[in-house]
Protein backbone atom coordinates (compact mmCIF):
# COMPACT_ATOMS: atom_id res chain seq x y z
CA UNK A 1 0.00 0.00 0.00
CA UNK A 2 2.85 2.38 0.80
CA UNK A 3 4.24 1.82 -2.69
CA UNK A 4 0.91 2.85 -4.25
CA UNK A 5 0.65 6.02 -2.19
CA UNK A 6 4.23 6.90 -3.07
CA UNK A 7 3.32 6.62 -6.73
CA UNK A 8 0.14 8.69 -6.37
CA UNK A 9 1.38 11.47 -4.10
CA UNK A 10 4.93 12.66 -4.37
CA UNK A 11 6.71 15.16 -2.17
CA UNK A 12 6.70 17.70 -4.97
CA UNK A 13 2.92 17.41 -5.32
CA UNK A 14 2.38 17.96 -1.63
CA UNK A 15 4.91 20.79 -1.59
CA UNK A 16 3.01 22.59 -4.38
CA UNK A 17 -0.16 22.47 -2.28
CA UNK A 18 1.29 23.27 1.13
CA UNK A 19 3.68 26.10 0.24
CA UNK A 20 1.03 28.57 -1.00
CA UNK A 21 -1.19 27.80 1.99
CA UNK A 22 1.65 28.37 4.44
CA UNK A 23 2.58 31.61 2.67
CA UNK A 24 -1.02 32.82 2.86
CA UNK A 25 -1.32 31.98 6.55
CA UNK A 26 2.02 33.58 7.40
CA UNK A 27 0.99 36.78 5.60
CA UNK A 28 -2.58 36.88 6.96
CA UNK A 29 -1.87 36.20 10.64
CA UNK A 30 -0.07 39.45 11.52
CA UNK A 31 -2.69 41.41 9.60
CA UNK A 32 -5.49 39.63 11.46
CA UNK A 33 -3.81 40.19 14.83
CA UNK A 34 -3.49 43.90 14.12
CA UNK A 35 -7.03 44.17 12.81
CA UNK A 36 -8.55 42.32 15.75
CA UNK A 37 -6.48 44.36 18.19
CA UNK A 38 -7.47 47.70 16.74
CA UNK A 39 -11.15 46.80 16.33
CA UNK A 40 -11.20 45.34 19.83
CA UNK A 41 -9.71 48.49 21.32
CA UNK A 42 -12.16 50.74 19.47
CA UNK A 43 -15.15 48.58 20.38
CA UNK A 44 -14.13 48.41 24.06
CA UNK A 45 -13.75 52.19 24.14
CA UNK A 46 -17.23 52.63 22.63
CA UNK A 47 -18.71 50.20 25.16
CA UNK A 48 -16.80 51.87 27.99
CA UNK A 49 -18.26 55.25 27.04
CA UNK A 50 -21.70 53.66 26.85
CA UNK A 51 -21.11 52.17 30.31
CA UNK A 52 -20.01 55.53 31.72
CA UNK A 53 -22.99 57.38 30.21
CA UNK A 54 -25.60 54.88 31.39
CA UNK A 55 -27.95 56.53 33.90
CA UNK A 56 -30.58 53.86 34.40
CA UNK A 57 -29.41 50.87 36.51
CA UNK A 58 -30.71 48.48 33.85
CA UNK A 59 -28.77 50.26 31.08
CA UNK A 60 -25.74 50.33 33.35
CA UNK A 61 -25.93 46.56 33.86
CA UNK A 62 -26.50 45.92 30.13
CA UNK A 63 -23.51 48.04 29.20
CA UNK A 64 -21.36 46.34 31.84
CA UNK A 65 -22.29 42.89 30.53
CA UNK A 66 -21.70 43.96 26.92
CA UNK A 67 -18.25 45.32 27.83
CA UNK A 68 -17.38 42.15 29.75
CA UNK A 69 -18.51 39.93 26.87
CA UNK A 70 -16.60 42.00 24.32
CA UNK A 71 -13.38 41.77 26.34
CA UNK A 72 -13.78 38.00 26.76
CA UNK A 73 -14.52 37.59 23.04
CA UNK A 74 -11.53 39.59 21.90
CA UNK A 75 -9.21 37.80 24.33
CA UNK A 76 -10.42 34.46 22.96
CA UNK A 77 -9.89 35.60 19.38
CA UNK A 78 -6.36 36.76 20.24
CA UNK A 79 -5.55 33.47 21.96
CA UNK A 80 -6.86 31.46 19.01
CA UNK A 81 -4.89 33.53 16.49
CA UNK A 82 -1.70 33.19 18.54
CA UNK A 83 -2.30 29.43 18.86
CA UNK A 84 -2.72 29.28 15.08
CA UNK A 85 0.55 31.14 14.61
CA UNK A 86 2.35 28.75 16.97
CA UNK A 87 0.70 25.80 15.24
CA UNK A 88 1.87 27.04 11.85
CA UNK A 89 5.46 27.27 13.06
CA UNK A 90 5.26 23.76 14.57
CA UNK A 91 3.74 22.42 11.35
CA UNK A 92 6.40 24.15 9.26
CA UNK A 93 9.18 22.59 11.34
CA UNK A 94 7.52 19.18 11.09
CA UNK A 95 6.99 19.58 7.36
CA UNK A 96 10.60 20.52 6.70
CA UNK A 97 11.97 17.51 8.61
CA UNK A 98 9.46 14.87 7.46
CA UNK A 99 10.95 11.81 5.75
CA UNK A 100 8.87 10.58 2.81
CA UNK A 101 10.40 7.13 2.57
Amino acid sequence: MNFITNLLISQADIQRVVDPLMDLISIALPVLLGLVGSLGAIWCIVLGVKYAKAEDPQEHEKAKNALKNAIIGFVLIFVLLIMLQVGVSVFTNYWSTYNYQ
